[in-house]
């Protein structure tokens, strides 16, 4: 394989790769936006809401943890590397929406009650960790 054909192949890989993460993490932002009131792209641009600012980039934070280890999963193959990105990623996403409803109901946690607040609270500080710990137990899972 010539230099320019493996630069190629890596261009591409990465690409795609970039592709489905992009994809993952809009689907994270959205889960995120239905399990709070309002629109959250306008709740954070907008009102400029810190709660809601923070949730959402520690979920997607924790969506590329699990892209990135998915890909050193993959050993270079790229089909798999793929599938098992896209499912990895919707399994992280799913168990961290499953976590913000356990923290809302056990813990009493709320997201809803959290984007409502102009100011930085506690219980968004606990859920971002939550969000990003989650994303590294799932990342080390797949490694």
């Amino acid at each position: 394989m010539t230099l320019l054909e493996t630069l190629a192949r890596g261009a591409g890989a990465i690409a795609a790769y970039a592709a489905v993460g992009v994809i993952l993490m809009i689907v994270g932002f959205y889960v995120i936006d239905w399990a709070t009131p309002g629109k959250l792209s306008e709740i954070i641009r907008q009102e400029r809401n810190p709660n809601a600012t923070l949730l959402a980039s520690s979920a997607l934070a924790a969506v590329g943890l699990i892209v990135a280890a998915s890909i050193w999963a993959s050993g270079g193959r790229l089909a798999e590397g793929l599938a098992g990105t896209a499912v990895f990623g919707l399994v992280g996403i799913v168990v961290q929406t499953v976590a913000m409803l356990l923290f809302d109901k056990v813990v009493g946690i709320s997201v809803r009650e959290l984007v409502k607040e102009p100011e930085l609270q506690p219980g968004a500080r606990v859920l971002a960790v939550t969000h990003v710990a989650l994303g590294l137990i799932t990342a080390v899972a797949v490694i």
